[in-house]
């Protein structure tokens, strides 16, 4: 179960995609449920979950999907599908993922992704929350941060297993040579001013000074005209806006760019994007949030500079394209550091935790006495988001 829009670029739908890609690859059978825009974009082992909406979360706008139409497709998910388990990404996010908590019953995994320092919404609605995870089986966090949420909002512990990369995917793109124009590269919805945009941006004057061969190309949904105030009309074409991209133009563009930046000041539990630019071949610069440092290994595998810092970043790029040697440490770094999250060996522990909550003959089946649960939870949630 996935609870955030199939058409909108994220970690979590990218990890669900990744996994289930995995697991087929091993023999098995995986069936996802998303929220989507268009349903007829989708693979045909996912399952439209019914049109999202916008929704603020975790410090971002997420694309969910929950409601009377939303349960009726988990509840039509869930019968028709004869599961031996069903894993829940995000369950307690105010979405699918939660009404397939209530919705089912027997082998069922959660994987937690997002971390919270405080949440008003979770805090409101921890009772709601223990009626659905009372159900849940096998428990998964992504990251430290991650557990630390669900240990201090739900209670209860999980078995960590860091988020995985199909790290063949990108190394099998077509190389380009270190030499000639110096490619920077920003991956992220531009909307959220959590991802950063503005520090990198702020960053550029710089950049541009120093290194007059620099290009940079920022790709993700959003508006650039919220950004236009950053933006020098002198740079002219060195700033390029691709807006969205494909799962392929993204590994593409990845490998061919010398630098990735992750200028993020907030949010993250994890990093994705940076193990998929360590698996491109990509030099990685990223703000010093304790979540990618433990990805980066305290710079080890990346350069670090501190949050919200565009002058320490502008120094940091600019040291990197001068210092080829240290730009091919750091790919070297990565590219053997990258193989810790590669999803052939990170889904055997996945599958460990299937294999420890399941028996055999078992099928995962509705629970209707969820459905009045979740009926008056669902109005419970709704309020709590009001009030806070």
């Amino acid at each position: 179960m996935c609870p955030y829009s199939w058409d909108v670029p994220g970690g979590v739908r990218s990890h669900v995609a990744d996994l289930a890609l995995t697991l087929q690859s091993k023999g098995y059978e995986v069936s996802v449920l998303a929220p989507v825009e268009d349903p007829d974009m989708l693979p045909d082992y996912v399952f439209d979950g019914g049109r999202p909406v916008a929704v603020s979360y975790n410090g971002a706008v997420a694309r969910l999907s929950f409601g009377v139409r939303a349960t009726r497709r988990v509840r039509q998910w869930i019968r028709e599908g004869n599961f031996d388990i069903v894993h829940i990404h995000e369950p307690v996010a105010p979405s699918s993922s939660l009404l397939t908590c209530w919705a089912a019953k027997g082998p069922l995994v959660a994987t937690w992704h997002s971390s919270h320092e405080r949440s008003r919404i979770l805090s409101a609605g921890y009772y709601v929350a223990q009626t659905a995870m009372e159900k849940i089986r096998g428990r998964i966090a992504v990251s430290e941060a991650a557990r630390e949420t669900l240990v201090r909002h739900i209670g209860g512990d999980a078995v960590l297993i860091p988020n995985g990369v199909r790290v063949a995917d990108f190394r099998d793109q077509e190389s380009v040579s270190l030499e000639g124009t110096q490619k920077i590269l920003f991956l992220g919805r531009i909307d959220e001013p959590r991802k950063g945009l503005e520090v990198l941006l702020q960053a550029l004057p710089q950049v541009f000074s120093e290194l007059d061969r620099c290009e940079v190309t920022i790709a993700g949904p959003g508006d650039m005209l919220e950004y236009e105030e950053f933006i020098d009309s002198t740079w002219g074409d060195r700033v390029r806006f691709v807006g969205s991209i494909s799962d392929d133009e993204k590994r593409r563009t990845l490998h061919q760019s010398d630098l990735y930046i992750a200028p993020h000041t907030g949010g993250e539990s994890f990093g994705i994007v940076l193990a998929e630019a360590m698996a491109a071949g990509t030099a990685v610069v990223a703000s010093d949030l304790p979540a990618f440092d433990r990805v980066l290994q305290s710079g080890k595998s990346g350069k670090m500079f501190p949050v919200g810092d565009s002058e320490a970043l502008g120094r940091a790029i600019v040291e990197l394209f001068l210092d080829t040697d240290q730009r091919q440490t750091l790919v070297a770094e990565g590219n053997f550091r990258v193989m810790d999250f590669d999803w052939d060996h990170v889904v055997e522990d996945v599958i460990a935790v299937y294999e420890a909550v399941y028996t055999e003959g078992e099928k995962v089946e509705e629970d209707l006495r969820g459905q009045v649960v979740g009926r008056f939870a669902g109005r419970s949630i709704r309020l709590s988001e009001e009030q806070t």
